[in-house]
């Protein structure tokens, strides 16, 4: 069984770049733009354990900013697996990690994030088994 454990430094600046985006967008009170890129952040993080629970956290405390309480009741249990279900390498792939969505659902993937696992050298994953 192989274990994830490191984001290619290739992909990590992406990772960043998300939720840099995503607290600018916080500073503009632009919530829309802000969900936007945690969710971008999930996607592109949720194969490696350490970007897939930060992802989690984030998206917990913007819950808690907005005072939603099923996101933030979502959340929680989202982080505490999350990270390991990442380390084990099973994931659903293309999941944007919201509450609003089943958290074993796998969904696709967008062009834009396909674009961003090209760029970085990653495979484009269809399944689990198709992360590097």
């Amino acid at each position: 069984m192989k274990l994830y454990t490191r984001m290619p430094a290739s992909l990590q600046p992406f990772f960043r770049e998300a939720l840099d985006l995503h607290e600018q967008a916080m500073l503009h009170k632009d919530l829309v733009e802000a969900w936007h890129q945690l969710e971008r952040a999930h996607v592109i993080g949720q194969a490696y354990p350490y970007q897939h629970s930060k992802a989690h956290w984030k998206m917990l405390v913007f819950g808690c900013k907005i005072k939603n309480v099923n996101e933030i009741l979502g959340q929680i249990p989202r982080l505490l697996v999350g990270g390991v279900k990442s380390f084990v390498g099973n994931i659903p792939v293309g999941n944007t990690g919201g509450a609003n969505v089943p958290p074993m659902r796998s969904m696709p993937i967008h062009d834009e994030i396909k674009t961003i696992f090209i760029q970085a050298g990653v495979r484009i994953p269809r399944s689990t088994a198709d992360m590097k």
